[in-house]
């Protein structure tokens, strides 16, 4: 990716092109523009034709650039599929292996088969070698360009060994100190070899890596990693921990986005197949099943209070009282869903004294129930004239959301344990539980205690 153009931020995503159909006005200034403006403004297009030409026109390394830049969903595989072969590969060759990688990865196997084809025999074989590993893996997320020296070597000639290596390496932040077999020893600060004599040996000055990671690690667990020791970059070794490429902070920026758009839908009962930008058919078919589901559950509550007929015709007044304390019960486990949740994301479940975090959410609780139910039974006892019914709202109120906040620590984290995503199931489960509890409470204490 190209870091020395400015971001200069388009006027309008719906930048007009020129009269007559031709390119964009924006063409004229599009090199002093950075690539991901260029990329926002390409996507903004309607017409594919238009986009190839924009492509066509810009020169080679930022058209790569902006090929790179555009999200998955905003169809770049196809702009590439739809480019000459000549152009598509001499884009893929100025890009990182790894997001020449990712781009290739999205194609038609008939399409990708046929640019790797058209790419010189090493280039192809490095991103055979990356499509092998799983999208949303470390390997899939690491490239094979890097700056490496041997233990052995002095510090003067791993100096010039970078000078060498540098010119070939986009943006490399960490020098990796590897044997003759290549298995990474450690890292040495380029500021140590400078700073030292030039005789003195790199071994000397080699650090151990802060962390390393595997190839099929989780891309998750690989941010989670860079976060915690502050790295810019992370080895990734194989077997016998021999060294296979590398991972950038700014690959895991992204990783950390989609990881979290995805989960932020999820909690929302969207699944995760629907884009952000998905038409309206297949958002109808994403969100459908989960409020069918979500029906069933809400009729099964409501069911407890067509049970109730009798009662409530005896005390209207508790048709006002169940809806409240429902909402608030479903209030207060959505909070304690959330902090759960995000927990879970960045690996806190992990960690000694996981169930912590429901003892909180339980002791948490039971002083907001006792606060919110007092407070309402105050008002309900003076509206009614019954301190009876104040009771009832008060226990009620109390118990939901003890049983929110419990339930919605637990019911995440049970889930996380036996391998179910929580970001899916847990709000269907926890809502239906606190109306069901909520509900019950209400009736069964204003029946014991009313009548």
């Amino acid at each position: 990716m190209s870091a020395d153009r400015p971001a200069i931020a388009p006027d309008s995503a719906q930048a007009p092109a020129a009269e007559g159909g031709g390119l964009p006005d924006w063409m004229e200034s599009a090199g002093e523009m950075h690539p991901s403006d260029i990329a926002d403004l390409v996507a903004a297009i309607e017409s594919e034709e238009l986009q190839l030409e924009i492509l066509g026109t810009l020169p080679t390394e930022l058209a790569s650039d902006t090929l790179a830049e555009m999200e998955e969903y905003e169809d770049r595989a196809e702009l590439l599929s739809a480019l000459d072969v000549q152009r598509g590969t001499a884009l893929l060759q100025d890009l990182p292996d790894d997001d020449a990688a990712d781009l290739l990865g999205e194609m038609e196997p008939d399409d990708r088969d046929r640019m790797l084809a058209a790419l010189p025999t090493e280039d192809a074989v490095e991103i055979r070698d990356l499509l092998r590993y799983g999208e949303e893996t470390a390997g899939g997320l690491m490239t094979t360009a890097l700056v490496s020296v041997t233990a052995e070597s002095s510090a003067a000639d791993a100096i010039a060994e970078i000078r060498r290596q540098g010119r070939e390496v986009e943006d490399f932040y960490t020098v990796f100190v590897v044997d003759e077999r290549n298995l990474l020893e450690g890292t040495v600060p380029i500021s140590d070899l400078i700073l030292s004599d030039p005789g003195e040996p790199v071994a000397a000055l080699v650090q151990p890596a802060a962390a390393v990671v595997h190839p099929d690690t989780d891309q998750e667990e690989v941010g989670r990693v860079m976060g915690r020791y502050n790295l810019v970059s992370v080895p990734v070794v194989g077997s016998g921990g021999v060294l296979l490429g590398r991972i950038t902070f700014d690959d895991v920026i992204d990783v950390i986005e989609a990881e979290t758009t995805e989960d932020i839908l999820k909690l929302a009962g969207v699944s995760e197949e629907e884009e952000l930008k998905a038409g309206w058919l297949e958002s109808v078919r994403s969100r459908l099943p989960w409020l069918t589901l979500n029906l069933v559950t809400a009729a099964l509550a409501a069911a407890v209070i067509l049970s109730q007929q009798d009662l409530i015709r005896a005390a209207p007044f508790l048709a006002f009282l169940m809806p409240v304390i429902a909402a608030l019960g479903g209030n207060t486990g959505t909070q304690a869903l959330a902090v759960t949740i995000r927990r879970i994301a960045i690996g806190d479940e992990r960690r000694p004294g996981r169930f912590r975090a429901v003892r909180k959410e339980v002791a948490v609780g039971l002083l907001n129930g006792f606060v919110l139910g007092a407070l309402f039974a105050l008002g309900a006892s003076l509206w009614e004239g019954d301190p009876m019914l104040g009771v009832v709202v008060l226990l009620a109120m109390w118990a939901n959301i003890f049983v929110a906040g419990f339930a919605g620590a637990m019911i995440p984290t049970l889930l996380n344990r036996v391998g179910i995503d929580p970001a899916v199931a847990s709000s269907v489960f926890l809502h239906t539980l606190t109306d069901l509890v909520g509900f019950v409470m209400v009736l069964t204490l204003a029946s014991a205690l009313l009548l």
